[in-house]
C-alpha cells in the first residue's frame, strides 16, 4: 500500500515491583504548614496541596502507599525535621479549580532527632547529586535509597528502623 508507512505499537514497557518503599523529600514553609502541625494531624494525615509546578506533580503521581519522604522547612531554616509516610495515593487538589494540579496525603511518622541542615547537605560529597543540592526550587523530589540512609544517619536516625 503506497503512503506513510504504519507505526507498530511499541509495546508497553512493565515496571518492576519495587522491592520497598521510594524515598521523596516535601517542601514547606514551617509558617504556613510546620512539622508540628503536621504531626497534630495525626493517623489521619494531611493533603500535600498547593503543589504548581509539573516536575512535583508527576513525582505525586508516582508515589505509591507506604513510600517514604523528609519533611522539609524552608524559608529561614532549611532542615529537614521529620520523616512521613505517604497515606493517600494521587487525587485531585481541593485548592486547584483547573483540575490539572494532583496531590497527595501524607502523615507524620517520626522526628528527626538531630535536623538535617541544607548547609549539611551540601557539605557532604555523597549528596552532591541529591536534588536538594541540584534542583532545590522544586517542592516535591526524589530522593535515592543511598541519599535516604545518608540524611538519616546525618538526623541521628538508623533507616531501617524507621516504623510506619
Amino acid at each position: 500500500m503506497a503512503g506513510k508507512p504504519s507505526k507498530k505499537a511499541r509495546p508497553k514497557k512493565e515496571e518492576a515491583p519495587r522491592a520497598g518503599p521510594a524515598y521523596w523529600l516535601f517542601k514547606t514553609e514551617a509558617e504556613e504548614h510546620s512539622w508540628d502541625m503536621q504531626k497534630a494531624r495525626g493517623k489521619k494525615g494531611e493533603p500535600w496541596t498547593g503543589v504548581r509546578n509539573f516536575v512535583a506533580r508527576n513525582n505525586m503521581k508516582a508515589m505509591q502507599l507506604g513510600d517514604l519522604g523528609f519533611f522539609y522547612h524552608t524559608g529561614d531554616d532549611k532542615e529537614v525535621v521529620g520523616i512521613v509516610e505517604v497515606c493517600a495515593l494521587a487525587h485531585p487538589d481541593a485548592s486547584d479549580d483547573t483540575g490539572i494540579w494532583k496531590c497527595v496525603d501524607v502523615r507524620a511518622v517520626c522526628d528527626v532527632p538531630k535536623p538535617v541542615k541544607l548547609s549539611a547537605v551540601k557539605a557532604n560529597p555523597k549528596l552532591a547529586e541529591m536534588a536538594l543540592v541540584r534542583t532545590a526550587r522544586l517542592s516535591v523530589q526524589p530522593v535515592r535509597p543511598e541519599e535516604w540512609a545518608e540524611v538519616c544517619r546525618m538526623g541521628g536516625l538508623d533507616p531501617k528502623t524507621i516504623r510506619v
